[in-house]
């Protein structure tokens, strides 16, 4: 006989039910379309990077964002911007990413503050990111719906008003995320090419026919970062680096996520600085230095267009403006999809609604996550719509309120987490006894940390710059106020959390196999 105790047959049967009844309702639960698991392996580098980079919209940004930088603060040297914020972003990412090799999950920064933090701040941040993500998504169907109106009157000769092709543009980001994140990752992939080509085109066009005062490299000098206004160049810049920090929030869908994910952030940072870097020198050498300020004033976000009507013709500036619009519906895609796994993660931890964990069936894509964002810009774009009293053409409802409120509110909040989650990377390793090992690591998450937390201060103190209004106005500080408020009553539901349902606190930013644990435990309850 054995010495050791045997399993009671009553034990041993209840154990061996509970497995059998774990694979019976999860197979139930999928066979549903209530499956609360997202699909492993779905996403290699190349579609990881595809589907972060989307969200930048390079040709929106060097169309868009640069003029604007040049027509409202009037720095020359925005190309050493892009490579100092890149700089910064890629300190940023060593301590990041490292962190992410030992935190899967969709809810990724506030899954990295709550391991650092505690479950309280994890649920802070989960709701910020929840909102700043949600008001960058929602924003953009602002200008999608201005440039689509456009484009639909210029070639088709129909007239709507802007919200008509956001709203259409809803219901069809809304399809498009209810389906495989593979096939999301295609789609980006194609669109993304496409616009980048044409931007390189343009920046080659640039280099080989340069305006009036030739070939300067006079972009490149330091000396042109001078002055109060280059801190706010920071703000307006840094907006064009937003993407590359989602990489993890797909780390459950990737092959290999230990290194997918760790390789397309740097491969995203490396990208974007070095492209934007180099396109914002093309428009002042296609400009001219001492021209491009006062062109960007006169010109504003047709800049760009007219730069290429002139230098490689109009077939060409009419193809680019179809694909600046197909890049902003890009951008909405990819936020979308960043939105519904923020929701997801926090279904499945009890943040949110458990309803918000589902998967669909064959998809594996967070559907009612999707739904909810698609219910959210819905609501916004049609609250706008309702308010805007301006005639058919009129930018200012969709482009000067819809899109560059949200935007620079998107934009303050994922600022504030990335400075956040710099802490929450040191305190994480410190704890575990590995500071010594990770001393770069966190020496240059403190660095990052610090210089991400001076940008947020700067955003704060000139936001009225960002959004177009005066100094006075209540705006300045009832927008980023949507912000704390996020972040307060997050912080209030992890302390009622922790009081009322200490379990349900303990397991935030857990990852999924809590869930599955939970999932065998209520199981075994039943039985």
């Amino acid at each position: 006989m054995p010495t050791g105790t045997p399993i009671p047959g009553s034990a041993a049967r209840r154990a061996s039910a509970a497995g059998a009844a774990a694979g019976s309702g999860t197979r139930q639960g999928e066979a549903q379309g209530e499956a609360c698991t997202l699909r492993s392996g779905r996403l290699g580098t190349a579609g990881l990077l595809f589907t972060v980079l989307a969200a930048t919209a390079p040709l929106m940004v060097v169309a868009g964002v640069m003029p604007a930088t040049f027509e409202v603060i009037g720095v020359v040297g925005q190309p050493l911007l892009f490579v100092l914020l890149g700089v910064v972003l890629a300190l940023f990412s060593f301590g990041y990413a490292e962190l992410s090799r030992h935190v899967h999950n969709a809810g990724a920064f506030y899954a990295y503050i709550s391991r650092g933090l505690g479950g309280t701040a994890g649920s802070g941040a989960a709701l910020v990111a929840l909102v700043a993500y949600s008001a960058l998504q929602t924003g953009v169907y602002g200008i999608f719906g201005y440039e689509a109106r456009g484009l639909l009157g210029s070639y088709l000769d129909i007239q709507v008003a802007w919200w008509v092709p956001a709203l259409a543009a809803v219901g069809v980001v809304g399809l498009l995320g209810w389906l495989r994140v593979d096939f999301n990752a295609r789609v980006l992939g194609a669109l993304l090419l496409v616009e980048v080509a044409l931007v390189a085109v343009f920046d080659l066009s640039a280099v080989l026919h340069p305006g009036a005062e030739g070939l300067s490299l006079h972009a490149l000098d330091p000396s042109t970062l001078t002055g109060a206004g280059v801190g706010t160049a920071l703000c307006f810049c840094i907006a064009a680096f937003l993407g590359f920090e989602q990489a993890p929030v797909y780390a459950e869908e990737t092959r290999h996520s230990q290194t997918t994910v760790v390789r397309a952030m740097f491969l995203a940072v490396g990208c974007v600085a070095i492209f934007f870097a180099v396109s914002s020198w093309a428009l002042t050498v296609a400009a001219g230095p001492s021209r491009i300020v006062p062109a960007a004033r006169r010109q504003s976000a047709g800049l760009l267009f007219l730069l290429t009507r002139s230098g490689l013709g109009g077939t060409f500036t009419d193809v680019l403006h179809l694909l600046f619009v197909t890049g902003i519906f890009a951008s909405m895609l990819s936020f979308h999809n960043v939105v519904a796994r923020y929701a997801f993660a926090m279904g499945r931890e009890r943040l949110l609604p458990r309803v918000f964990a589902r998967t669909g069936r064959s998809s594996g894509a967070p559907v009612t996550g999707s739904l909810l964002q698609s219910a959210v810009s819905a609501a916004v774009v049609g609250a706008f719509a309702v308010t805007d009293h301006g005639p058919i053409g009129d930018p200012t409802a969709p482009v000067a309120h819809l899109f560059t409120w949200m935007a620079n509110v998107g934009a303050l909040g994922v600022m504030l987490l990335m400075a956040v989650a710099c802490l929450a990377v040191i305190v994480f390793f410190v704890r575990r006894g590995a500071g010594r090992a990770q001393f770069w690591r966190l020496a240059a998450s403190a660095t990052a940390g610090a210089a991400l937390l001076l940008i947020a201060c700067f955003t704060v103190r000139d936001f009225h710059l960002l959004i177009g209004c005066h100094a006075g106005s209540s705006l300045t500080w009832v927008l980023p106020g949507i912000i704390a408020l996020a972040a307060v009553v997050g912080l209030v539901q992890g302390a009622v959390l922790r009081r009322v349902r200490p379990a349900v606190h303990h397991r935030i930013g857990l990852s999924n196999q809590a869930f599955q644990l939970e999932r065998v435990t209520e199981v075994v309850g039943e039985i």
